[in-house]
């Protein structure tokens, strides 16, 4: 589990262009601020103050966040794989400028899913080459398809990384086979049976990354501002008529012909779901209390293997849903410190910088990052809006000198939150970054929905909406007929 999301590097990031025309795999929304290059012994002490104590008992219910379900940070790292496809990159391995244009443009595609499709690939597939494959573990549960080694057959193999983005990861082929196994969409030839339903879930998936996981971490107050609804007249006989859309209005993510990746996203304000992490969780009635990391590996959550026999997961200790008994575990709060089990990564995930906290820092120095106080004079927040050495009093007074006016973007987007949102959502220069670039992607992307029928939504009854309007990552897993409790 090497990275609850994001938490490895990608190649190319190195030779990131600051040219204002440049369209490559990734680039910079902020290409005018200066690098910030602390040393790195700061660097590192700092990475140390950013980890809970180890707890004695269970962790501390304080630190809970209780309006973030603890699936929506494996949901993140989920999206995270969708958006930048390379299963190859690993932060000891020297940067490739060449991967800057050879890899994909990222778009949400569900790529890290259906791989190139049934035709390039068709170990994916079933041999009808419409329904996704499902393995079995030895216990006969419902598991990813593997090979005879134990590795998942999938679209990007990180979805196989711990036991519950694989979950998602195999809730997401239920989905698809039960959407072309819909009236509407079998009765159609097989090419098109399958089109119709890629097409199908993905936009579904696309409306719950915007409406359910980002609504929960920027609010949708924000989503509207950048999804601004606009009405325009059109010419119908001998008057007119007022046509509703949506008009994209992006302030600080541009690009010229098509959307990059930008490094302050990636590696910078999209990190925060490391400190949402859980040093243990509750898998299903049977299995409690699992921690992320464990000597030995086959009693964490570890992936990278057949789903241990009593592992299936109860969704509803992850999402909301409605009717069941329990209660979802909640993420933990959006701040300056990650949970004591993630903070330190076994030799198997990292080979080098183990402590999760001290790699993210670094990586933001290595790319150039600007600090967090810079970007926020850039949106032109006003002071009480931006963070101040003051609101940092809890760090050792060297660390205050070295950051209290310009702080590394990754711990000023979790010490914002912390400060200006209580944990609880996305402070100012994190959730705008974060909203804009989801949003945009999904704009850039000329097969979304945002693109093809911006009006579009899902329809009560229909592949697991309830509500006009209304889809949510715990919909997606019901019609898909996961275990829910």
């Amino acid at each position: 589990m090497t990275r609850p999301f994001h938490g490895s590097e990608l190649r190319g990031l190195s030779a990131v262009s600051r040219s204002p025309s440049f369209e490559g795999r990734f680039g910079r929304m902020f290409r005018n601020l200066p690098p910030l290059l602390p040393d790195d012994k700061d660097l590192e002490a700092l990475a140390r103050q950013m980890v809970e104590p180890e707890p004695t008992g269970e962790e501390d219910t304080a630190g809970d966040n209780p309006d973030i379900p603890a699936g929506f940070t494996y949901f993140g790292q989920f999206v995270d794989h969708d958006l930048t496809f390379d299963p190859t990159s690993q932060l000891e391995r020297d940067n490739d400028p060449d991967a800057l244009v050879d890899f994909r443009t990222p778009r949400f595609d569900l790529d890290s899913v259906y791989g190139r499709g049934p035709d390039d690939q068709p170990f994916l597939y079933d041999e009808d080459g419409v329904h996704l494959l499902i393995g079995h573990n030895k216990a006969g549960e419902d598991d990813l398809p593997r090979n005879a080694k134990a590795r998942a057959l999938l679209g990007d193999a990180r979805n196989d990384e711990n036991l519950i983005v694989s979950g998602l990861a195999l809730g997401v082929l239920k989905f698809h086979n039960r959407v072309v196994d819909t009236p509407s969409v079998a009765s159609l030839p097989p090419d098109r049976r399958f089109d119709k339903g890629r097409r199908i879930v993905r936009w579904h998936y696309q409306w719950a990354v915007i409406h359910d996981f980002l609504a929960r971490l920027v609010g949708p107050e924000v989503i509207e501002d950048i999804l601004h609804p606009v009405a325009f007249k059109v010419p119908v006989a001998k008057e007119s008529k007022t046509v509703k859309t949506l008009a994209i209005l992006p302030r600080f993510f541009h690009w010229t012909k098509r959307p990059f990746m930008p490094v302050e996203f990636s590696v910078g304000a999209y990190r925060f779901g490391h400190s949402m992490v859980r040093g243990e969780y509750e898998l299903n009635d049977q299995v409690q209390n699992i921690p992320i990391f464990a000597k030995p590996p086959a009693e964490d959550l570890r992936g990278f293997r057949e789903l241990p026999a009593g592992h299936v997961i109860q969704w509803a200790r992850f999402f909301k849903f409605d009717g069941s008994k329990l209660e979802p575990q909640p993420s933990r709060k959006i701040d300056s410190k990650l949970a004591f089990g993630i903070s330190i990564l076994p030799d198997a995930v990292a080979k080098e910088i183990h402590a999760l906290a001290e790699r993210d820092l670094k990586r933001g120095k290595a790319l150039g990052l600007p600090s967090g106080q810079a970007i926020a004079r850039t949106f032109g927040l006003p002071e009480d809006l931006i963070l101040h050495a003051q609101q940092m009093k809890t760090l050792p007074e060297p660390l205050l000198r070295a950051f209290g006016a310009s702080t590394p973007l990754f711990f000023y987007v979790l010490k914002e939150a912390e400060v200006l949102s209580e944990g609880r959502r996305l402070g100012p220069v994190g959730g705008r970054i974060v909203a804009e670039v989801l949003i945009g992607l999904l704009r850039g992307d000329p097969s979304s929905y945002l693109s093809v029928r911006p009006m579009w939504r899902p329809k009560a009854g229909e592949f697991g909406a309830r509500e006009d309007g209304i889809f949510t990552v715990a919909d997606l897993l019901r019609f898909a007929r996961v275990r829910i409790d």
